[in-house]
C-alpha cells in the first residue's frame, strides 16, 4: 500500500510537471519456458491490475555488459532485469543496480513475517531480489546411452562409454567446477583450486579432453533443442528447460541430477531510472515477488520459489496436473549430491576467468 501511494504521488508529480506517465515497462529475462512462466505468473496479472504494457526483452545473458554500456551512454532503457545472483553482485558493486530495503520495499509473508526473514539467506546482495532456486544440470537421450544410463556427472567426460556429442555452455562457470570434480578434486576444495592459475589450467586441460566432442551453447533453449533433435547424447542446461522437454514435450530424455549446481535467479532494478520509472519498477517488484506470485510460477516451471512462505503453496502443474514438488532441484531425491555455486568467487573472478576461457576456446 505504501508503495502504491508512492507510485501515485510520483505519477501526480510527473503529470503536474507536464510529463506523460509511461505505460510501457521493459522487463529483461532469459526467454523460453522461463519467460513464459513469468508472463503467466507475474506479467499478465500485473498488466491486468495496472494497465501497464510489459515489453519482454530476452537479453539477460548479456545484462552486465549492456547495463554497463547503457550507463556509460546515460540512457538506461530497461526497467527491471532478471539476473543470476553473481551478476547482481557485480552490478551492485559497480553502482549499476539500486539497493533494495527488503522490509519496506518487498511484501511481507501472509502471516506478517518480514520479507528479510522470509527470503533469509537468499538475500545475497543489497541490490538483489531473489525469485527462484534453480540448478544447472544434465539431460541425456535415453535411447542413445545403451543399457547403462549415466548416474555420475563425470559421464560427460567418458566418451568411450557414451560416444557422441555433448553440449556445454560457452562460459567457464559450472564447466570449470565439473572439470575439477571429475579430475579428482574434492568438492570442498574446488574453489580453492580454481582461484589459482594452476587450478584454472587444470580445469581447462580436463575440458580439452572432450573439446572436439562439445557443441557450445549460449541460449538456454539450445541444449533442449539439440537433445530433441538427437544431435547430442547429453548436455547441460537449466533444470526447468529439461522439465519442459521431458514432461511437456515427451521427448526421450532423462535428468542427470548428480552434481547439479544450485544457483539463485532474481531481479535487479537498474540505477539511473527517473523517479517515475523507479516507482513503477518498485511497484512491479512488490507485486511479482510476493508469496503467492512466487508459488504461482512453480505451476509452470520446476524452479523452487525463493520465499519460505511460498513452498507450502506449490501444487500441481497448471496444465499437466502433475505434482511439481518431485521435479524441483531441492527435492531430497534430486539433491543427494549437489554442488553449491559460490557467488562471491564468480563475482570476483568472472572477468579474468572469462577472458582465459574464451582464449582457450579460440585455440
Amino acid at each position: 500500500m505504501k508503495l502504491t501511494k508512492t507510485l501515485l504521488a510520483t505519477t501526480a508529480l510527473t503529470v503536474a510537471a507536464g510529463f506523460a506517465v509511461a505505460e510501457d515497462m521493459t522487463i529483461v529475462s532469459w526467454g523460453g519456458a522461463y519467460s513464459a512462466s513469468q508472463k503467466a505468473a507475474y506479467h499478465d496479472p500485473y498488466s491486468a491490475k495496472t494497465g501497464v504494457n510489459i515489453i519482454n526483452d530476452e537479453s539477460s545473458a548479456e545484462a552486465v555488459a549492456k547495463l554497463r554500456a547503457m550507463n556509460e551512454a546515460g540512457n538506461v532503457t530497461w526497467d527491471v532485469v532478471d539476473v543470476v545472483a553473481s551478476d547482481a553482485m557485480r552490478l551492485c558493486d559497480e553502482g549499476l543496480a539500486m539497493e533494495i530495503d527488503a522490509d519496506t520495499q518487498l511484501a511481507p509473508a501472509p502471516d506478517g513475517t518480514p520479507a528479510s526473514e522470509d527470503f533469509g539467506e537468499l538475500l545475497v546482495s543489497d541490490c538483489f531480489i531473489p525469485q527462484i532456486v534453480y540448478s544447472t544440470t544434465f539431460g541425456y537421450r535415453t535411447d542413445l546411452v545403451g543399457s547403462t544410463p549415466p548416474t555420475s556427472v563425470c559421464a560427460i567426460f567418458d566418451t568411450q562409454t557414451y560416444p557422441g556429442k555433448r553440449s556445454l555452455e560457452k562460459r567457464p562457470i559450472n564447466n570449470m567446477e565439473w572439470a575439477l570434480l571429475c579430475d579428482g578434486v574434492a568438492k570442498a576444495d574446488v574453489y580453492d583450486v580454481l582461484e589459482t592459475a594452476e587450478g584454472q589450467q587444470r580445469a581447462l586441460d580436463k575440458l580439452a579432453t572432450i573439446k572436439d566432442d562439445v557443441v557450445w551453447w549460449s541460449a538456454g533453449a539450445d541444449t533442449p533443442q539439440l537433445l530433441a533433435d538427437g544431435e547430442v547424447v547429453m548436455g547441460s542446461t537449466y533444470n526447468g528447460r529439461l522439465f519442459s522437454l521431458i514432461e511437456e514435450q515427451k521427448q526421450p530424455v532423462a535428468m542427470l541430477w548428480d552434481a547439479q549446481v544450485f544457483d539463485l535467479d532474481g531481479w535487479i532494478i537498474p540505477a539511473g531510472l527517473s523517479d517515475e520509472r523507479k516507482a513503477r519498477a518498485l511497484d512491479y517488484i512488490m507485486f511479482a515477488t510476493d508469496t503467492q506470485r512466487l508459488a504461482d510460477q512453480a505451476k509452470y516451471i520446476s524452479y523452487g520459489p525463493a520465499r519460505a512462505s511460498s513452498a507450502p503453496l506449490v501444487g500441481k502443474h497448471a496444465t499437466l496436473g502433475i505434482d511439481m514438488a518431485p521435479h524441483m532441484p531441492t527435492d531430497p531425491e534430486n539433491a543427494k549430491n549437489t554442488f553449491l555455486y559460490n557467488y562471491e568467487f564468480w563475482a570476483d573472478y568472472r572477468d579474468d576467468i572469462d577472458a582465459k576461457f574464451q582464449a582457450w576456446l579460440a585455440q
